[in-house]
């Protein structure tokens, strides 16, 4: 519940207040580090599906700096058309991402893990066709 709250709130202060946004991000990575009380309804797909990913692009933000992996995120998501997707490839849990999205994108986009750490996070981000 704390981390769809911040998340919500990073959404309506992202643009206005940018500062206080990137305060709400440092937050919900706290949060999702808490041992967890409920779990997001987050897909992880079938082992067959897995080999689909080797076909959609993928956005690495390992070595971009934690202030920039956001915005690249959310602009690659930007681009995507109805029914696309791409694989970000990340260095942890992307968790607080799932609950920015889920304030303000709520059931536009998908979410599935492919590979759940502990060095490299995979999840294929997508946009829903209308």
């Amino acid at each position: 519940m704390a981390s769809q709250l911040a998340g919500r709130a990073w959404s309506v202060l992202r643009t206005d207040h940018p500062r206080a946004a990137d305060h709400l991000t440092g937050l919900l990575h706290y949060l999702t580090r808490l041992p967890p009380t409920e779990t997001p309804s987050i897909n992880n797909p079938p082992a067959e599906e897995n080999t689909m990913a080797a076909a959609t692009p993928e956005l690495d933000v390992r070595q971009e700096i934690p202030a920039r992996r956001h915005e690249l995120i959310f602009a690659t998501y930007g681009a995507l058309a109805d029914g696309e997707n791409f694989v970000l490839v990340n260095d942890h849990d992307p968790k607080p991402l799932y609950y920015q999205f889920a304030a303000e994108h709520a059931d536009q986009f998908t979410w599935d893990y492919l590979e759940q750490g502990p060095e490299v996070w995979k999840v294929r981000i997508g946009r829903v066709a209308s």
